[in-house]
């Protein structure tokens, strides 16, 4: 049987694998967007530059504007 230092010797290395795997996935471990990540720099950019040339820009940014408390609030 493999002593306790073993054992956590193992699940840390699983762990590490695990969190290795999530980042190359542009994820961090509690599985959200890693916001340091280029990928996700470069989704951002093209989700914005989408919203900003639809055809609706203006409806869409004109129902933000509705429904968005001042910040000074």
């Amino acid at each position: 049987m493999p002593t306790s230092t073993a054992r956590t010797s193992r699940a840390t290395e699983a762990a590490r694998k695990r969190r290795e795997k999530l980042r190359a996935q542009g994820l961090r471990e509690v599985r959200i967007p890693d916001t340091r990540s280029p990928d996700f720099a470069a989704e951002a950019r093209r989700q914005s530059l989408a919203v900003a040339n639809s055809p609706m820009a203006k409806e869409d940014q004109d129902f933000i504007d509705a429904i968005s408390a001042p910040w000074d609030e």
